[in-house]
């Protein structure tokens, strides 16, 4: 009699559960300095959550040969007419790539390389997303549900944060007249 044996991961409902399943929550008291608009962020309750990520993260931490998976709930909101919007990051390992694709909501994901250019792609359920090495990534929410969308990158490519806190991104995704811009210094990139 051959054995069957149960996966030890799940996706349920929309949630990612089981083993080896790490969960991180991004507040706006953790997220100072991505917002343009201090004093609309601090009219915002500290503790209010923008997103919450969860991780399957089966290998070791900086294993070659791996891959990670993740799922990430960013909630709707703005400060002042920005979009709420996960911090962004490069890669540790700058040659390591990823992929995403939109399971629900509606959104952008902004793309900078590293000479700052800046364009974004609309995220929606069943878009698929491939980052190319070298490009710092975010994602912002520009619909009235909450926008999950999926990830999997290489075990060892860890996450540079330092640089997107110290210089940001050239580029903002504002609300302009309703409809979502991506604005930099030079001109409106329509998204």
């Amino acid at each position: 009699m051959k054995k069957i044996i149960l996966p030890n991961i799940y996706y349920s409902n929309g949630l990612l559960i089981g083993n080896n399943v790490e969960k991180v929550v991004r507040k706006i008291k953790d997220l100072n300095g991505l917002f343009d608009d201090e004093a609309s962020l601090n009219k915002i309750d500290p503790d209010t959550i923008v997103y919450e990520v969860s991780s399957h993260l089966e290998e070791k931490e900086g294993r070659e040969g791996g891959l990670f998976f993740g799922i990430t709930y960013l909630y709707p909101g703005k400060v002042g007419n920005e979009y709420f919007m996960t911090k962004g990051h490069y890669h540790a390992k700058i040659d390591r790539t990823e992929y995403y694709w939109g399971i629900e909501g509606e959104g952008v994901l902004i793309l900078m390389d590293e000479d700052r250019n800046v364009c974004g792609e609309k995220i929606f359920p069943g878009s698929l997303h491939y980052i190319k090495s070298g490009i710092a990534h975010r994602v912002a929410n520009t619909g009235t549900q909450i926008l999950s969308f999926g990830a999997c990158w290489p075990s060892d490519a860890g996450h540079c944060y330092d640089t997107i806190a110290k210089n940001g991104f050239s580029a903002r995704l504002r609300e302009i007249n309703g409809t979502a811009v991506l604005e930099d210094s030079k001109k409106l990139l329509y998204v």
